[in-house]
């Protein structure tokens, strides 16, 4: 299975810069490490208000029961995830391009045209690495109970996790990760090994070309934090970390090798609707949700 990159697959292409209404150049590394940072602070400080108010409200978010964490309100938390999601993107959607002075899909290389060219091949890829996953942790025993079973307890819940996991969440963690970090670390990581002589002054000023090493630093750097954002909803069970680590360098490697975060995200919505469609199958439309713990 190929994908077709945009041009050579170590290389986010550079932009053609055009003079600005006051004659300063259009920024042109981007997203750098800042405006990174300020996508997820922003998101982070969403999420955190959103919990407070849920604690205000009478709906504690989580309590420990037996020694083990319990995800309260499964409903509740899916709400406050996806408001926090789309909120987010809004702002993104209206500040960034402020800032970059082109629109925000361009700025984080959403590239939809590419990625509408190869769906068939990405959605193909999503449901085979859904597949080997699934293969794999047969032959590895879980813990008894992880909190992300507690959205499995009721089929409105089940189903509710099933649209947000195939829709919104793909997109936004695409757009934050392979939108936003991979490129910010990368800048960061070309930028502080940068020889400090004129020649190269002058090519950082006027190439957006990353090193295949910085790539590489990028990609293990945004999975480990893709790991640790996603290790509580999985007790932080080893076999489900490695295997999050491993989609998220595959994420990344689709995103880099095709310049395209939607080709990335058409690959994680891909992964996760085979999951689901698993226990949907398993369950008779999550109808006999007790086969899941059988």
């Amino acid at each position: 299975m190929s994908l077709s990159p945009g041009s050579a697959p170590e290389e986010i292409p550079e932009v053609e810069q055009a003079a600005a209404p006051d004659g300063l150049a259009f920024p042109r590394r981007i997203p750098h490490i800042g405006h990174a940072l300020l996508f997820v602070c922003f998101a982070g400080i969403l999420m955190l208000a959103s919990e407070i108010l849920l604690v205000l409200m009478g709906f504690s978010p989580a309590a420990v029961v037996g020694g083990e964490i319990k995800v309260q309100f499964p409903k509740m938390q899916i709400a406050a995830m996806a408001a926090t999601y789309l909120a987010t993107l809004l702002a993104a959607w209206l500040f960034y391009p402020l800032a970059w002075r082109r629109t925000f899909l361009d700025g984080v290389q959403w590239n939809w045209a590419v990625a509408r060219r190869q769906v068939g091949q990405l959605i193909g890829m999503g449901m085979l690495v859904g597949l080997m996953m699934q293969v794999v942790t047969y032959f590895v025993t879980p813990p008894k109970s992880m909190p992300m079973d507690e959205f499995f307890l009721s089929a409105a819940t089940a189903w509710a996790i099933t649209l947000f996991g195939t829709a919104l969440a793909p997109a936004f963690e695409e757009i934050c990760f392979r939108g936003f970090l991979v490129p910010a670390f990368a800048i960061a990581y070309d930028w502080l090994s940068l020889p400090r002589t004129n020649e190269a002054r002058e090519r950082w000023r006027t190439t957006t070309t990353l090193t295949p090493a910085a790539l590489i630093f990028s990609a293990l750097l945004s999975s480990l934090l893709f790991v640790w954002i996603h290790g509580a909803q999985y007790a932080y069970y080893w076999a489900s970390l490695l295997a999050l680590f491993c989609i998220s360098l595959l994420l990344t490697f689709v995103r880099v090798k095709t310049q395209s975060v939607a080709a990335s995200a058409i690959v994680h919505a891909a992964y996760n609707s085979f999951v689901f469609l698993v226990g949907i199958i398993a369950t008779c439309g999550y109808r006999h949700l007790d086969r899941l713990t059988n």
